[in-house]
């Protein structure tokens, strides 16, 4: 249970000072694919590094241990707050946004409840289209399971997303979707 308490204390905090948000990654793939061993929660927040302090106010109300000396060149080289929770030794990685895809993502994002508590999880879609941008061999069994398990995914959406990312990016991520999508048939 560390995952779930520590994933509904980083909603609170970010709730509380009005941060958009969502949580992408391996806990995103325990809602909507297979179960598996993830070490990590992946918090991709709706405001740019601007708001670095705001997002380390409520790093520290949940007690969680920065892992960079110098936060201010670290988040502006990577875009990434990186914290541990001591306790239960999880990772959270606070990732800050700025395009049009990532606030609309944030906005699809699933309210999903734990206790009295809303956690906001990326989207079925939008996880699966984080997934093709990383590309690794875990990633993409993470895309299958949340296909199969998800058969009613809006595949035009993400197909939509991945065009834009492959004319930006000079790079072929529709493609790589479209052969997952034949492979699992």
């Amino acid at each position: 249970m560390p995952f779930q308490n520590l994933l509904k204390k980083i909603a609170n905090a970010l709730d509380k000072r009005q941060i958009p948000y969502m949580i992408i990654g391996g806990q995103a793939v325990l809602v909507y694919g297979e179960p598996r061993l993830t070490r990590d929660i992946d918090v991709t927040l709706g405001v740019g590094v601007e708001e670095r302090e705001r997002v380390m106010s409520a790093i520290s109300h949940i007690k969680l241990k920065f892992l960079t000396d110098d936060i201010e060149s670290f988040v502006k080289k990577t875009m990434v707050l990186p914290a541990l929770d001591e306790k239960s030794g999880v990772r959270v990685d606070f990732i800050f946004s700025f395009t049009p895809y990532e606030r609309q993502a944030i906005e699809r994002a699933k309210h999903i409840k734990f206790g009295r508590i809303t956690v906001r999880f990326a989207s079925p879609e939008d996880v699966v289209i984080h997934k093709v941008l990383a590309a690794r061999p875990r990633d993409i069994e993470d895309i299958k399971s949340i296909l199969l398990k998800n058969p009613n995914c809006d595949k035009k959406y993400i197909v939509k997303w991945l065009k834009e990312f492959d004319h930006s990016l000079s790079k072929n991520f529709s493609k790589t979707f479209l052969n997952i999508i034949k492979e699992i048939r």
